[in-house]
């Protein structure tokens, strides 16, 4: 017999509750932001909307089906099985954060607050979450497919994100490493690469293209083509690249088809690898390790 659908309700601590663990009660809270200028109406009035949003979406589960809700900080602990319906109650952030963790199940975005989120991932309201949960396990549900980037460890690690990856030294300071392309693509071969020192690399999606991404490619002025959110294409960014006797820098962008990947070769004490901002979620490389960077196996099924 198999099982029920579950629906797991991904949410993630307000602001109103960090407050409050750490500063015990309400009227502490109050005093401290008053001391800045701030007022805790807004962040209580937030904090009540989007408990308001997850109640909501939970009453609209269907009820034969199970249910449970993990919080942003636990995802990395969180055990996803192939019956769940993901839910994410949140910002567009949120489902970049669970995106990782999943293995094709389909996730629902739901905006807690509309107009204030661009409303790339979380694409629905609260109202429509009943709907979404039922249609969620029909044959032949329609979802994006969206692309994700993948690092590859030569210790087997690996790490996936939804929107970038970024390589460097924790802190962003100078970091040295070895870059090269290799691939299946016309003309690839592998080469002995360009040593670099910058402030990082970073490699993104199409989805990806719509934040951190698109600033360095705006700054620069480049004329790479970013990808879109479905289109199996990633862009790369190298960072403040820095021209010396023994560091190069005439490989600082391009884009990577299926097939084609980065390499890089670590020249440094420590360098770190993490995806979509979550840097407490990181591989750590050191000397002479070498990782690749590409387009992932899976990819994130939104439902539309």
């Amino acid at each position: 017999m198999s099982l029920a659908p579950r629906a797991v309700l991904v949410h993630r601590t307000t602001e109103y509750e960090e407050l409050l663990a750490r500063h015990g009660t309400h009227g502490q809270a109050d005093f401290f932001l008053a001391s800045r200028g701030r007022s805790i109406r807004d962040v209580a009035r937030r904090h009540h909307r989007a408990q308001q949003a997850l109640a909501a979406v939970a009453a609209a589960v269907p009820l034969q089906w199970r249910q449970t809700r993990v919080e942003r900080g636990d995802l990395d602990r969180f055990l996803f099985a192939p019956e769940d319906v993901v839910v994410v109650v949140g910002q567009d952030g949120l489902v970049a954060n669970t995106a990782k963790y999943l293995s094709g199940q389909p996730v629902v975005g739901i905006d807690t607050e509309p107009g204030r989120n661009p409303g790339v991932l979380v694409r629905h309201r609260v109202e429509d979450a009943r709907r979404l949960l039922r249609s969620a396990v029909l044959p032949g549900r329609s979802a994006d497919e969206l692309t994700m980037v993948e690092a590859v460890a030569d210790d087997t690690q690996r790490l996936p994100a939804l929107n970038e990856i970024y390589l460097g030294r924790p802190g962003h300071q100078t970091a040295r490493y070895r870059l090269d392309e290799d691939g299946e693509g016309p003309g690839r071969k592998e080469s002995g690469g360009e040593a670099q020192a910058s402030s990082g690399v970073l490699v993104g999606t199409g989805t990806g293209a719509t934040g951190w991404l698109r600033s360095l490619w705006q700054e620069r002025g480049s004329t790479l083509a970013l990808p879109g959110p479905a289109e199996p294409r990633l862009a790369w960014f190298v960072r403040e690249a820095w021209p010396s006797p023994t560091t190069g820098t005439s490989r600082v962008a391009g884009v990577l088809g299926r097939g084609q990947r980065l390499r890089i070769t670590v020249e440094s004490d420590r360098l770190v690898v993490f995806g979509d901002g979550m840097e407490s979620d990181a591989l750590s490389l050191t000397w002479g390790q070498s990782v690749s960077l590409g387009i992932a196996d899976t990819s994130l099924r939104l439902l539309d």
